[in-house]
């Protein structure tokens, strides 16, 4: 089961970096962020995560939590958030149960190979869980100041 605009987000728990457990329902009353990316230490990826990290203070202001999620493990995670000093934690998703749950897992053309990854998503949920915005098939560029804005619009 999907998640769909305009409807409640079911509650998932995952690990998560700083040796801490992640649980959606832990984020009530702030706003969510949660952006969906492939791999960490790849250079889209990077950007992407400097981004949020450059905004992290304006999305604060706006009572809004910012996590970034991946498949990759928490030690990985853990080298890449200290490496370019993202304020936000990261979430491993091994299991693929969050992936699975917002539908980010898409088939990919890697050197010639199809491989399964995931699609560079990010979804806004409001204070009451609810999903208020996705944007799927992110481009990085200007990405981040679009969810400032919609953020900014709750």
């Amino acid at each position: 089961m999907s998640v769909t605009v305009g409807k409640k987000v079911r509650d998932f728990t995952l690990p998560m970096t700083g040796d801490q457990t992640f649980k959606l329902s832990d984020c009530r009353g702030k706003n969510v962020v949660l952006y969906f990316y492939p791999k960490d230490s790849t250079p889209g990826c990077t950007t992407e995560g400097q981004d949020f990290r450059d905004s992290y203070s304006k999305f604060k202001r706006q009572k809004t939590l910012i996590f970034g999620i991946s498949r990759d493990s928490l030690k990985s995670h853990d080298n890449f958030k200290d490496k370019h000093e993202f304020p936000f934690e990261l979430l491993s998703d091994t299991e693929e149960k969050a992936c699975n749950q917002f539908d980010v897992t898409r088939e990919k053309n890697m050197y010639g190979k199809k491989v399964m990854g995931i699609e560079r998503s990010t979804f806004l949920i409001d204070e009451q869980g609810v999903l208020r915005q996705e944007w799927r098939k992110v481009r990085v560029k200007g990405h981040v100041d679009e969810v400032l804005e919609a953020v900014k619009d709750l």
